[in-house]
């Protein structure tokens, strides 16, 4: 049985990571989530529980697909959950070096777990969590990038922040 980790830090989930997961699930016999609790690099919007909630309220049928956080180094959190192989997505070029580092980095620290590159479909190339929440987070544009949940979760943030700045 093949067991891939899916690793990012979901912060938010959009549809482009959801399309990535869908083709992972036909490709591996176990298909592990694996949210990143954060680091010191990125400020996440929400907290880990909340990203592992917004994933797993997207999953519908898959029956191959676990959701949970993790901290530390990722080939560190392969090895206990015996994943082999990490996905990963790539939405256009510039994706390409930092994935590739990363994956050279992961096989120089475990030889034996591999990295899958993954495309979503074309209308999710140039999505990024990132450009999400600064659309979403200055108003409530519907930009179809996003599962419901999300758009909702996200919403909700920016009523919230509208409401403090009146006080």
């Amino acid at each position: 049985m093949t067991t891939a980790l899916y690793p990012g830090t979901f912060d938010p989930v959009t549809k482009g990571h959801l399309d990535v997961l869908s083709r992972a699930c036909t490709l591996f016999d176990q298909v592990v989530v694996a949210v990143s609790e954060g680091n010191n690099s990125k400020n996440t919007l929400f907290d880990a529980a909340s990203r592992v909630r917004l994933v797993e309220e997207n999953l519908g049928s898959y029956r191959n697909v676990s959701v949970e956080s993790f901290s530390g180094l990722l080939v560190d959190y392969a090895l206990k959950k015996k994943a082999s192989v990490l996905v990963r997505g790539l939405r256009a070029v510039s994706d390409f070096e930092y994935e590739f580092q990363m994956a050279q980095m992961n096989r120089h620290l475990d030889s034996n777990l591999e990295t899958i590159f993954l495309m979503p479909n074309e209308k999710y190339f140039y999505t990024s969590s990132q450009l999400i929440k600064q659309v979403h987070l200055f108003g409530e544009r519907e930009t179809d990038l996003v599962p419901e949940n999300v758009l909702t979760a996200l919403r909700e943030i920016n009523r919230s922040n509208r409401g403090e700045d009146q006080n």
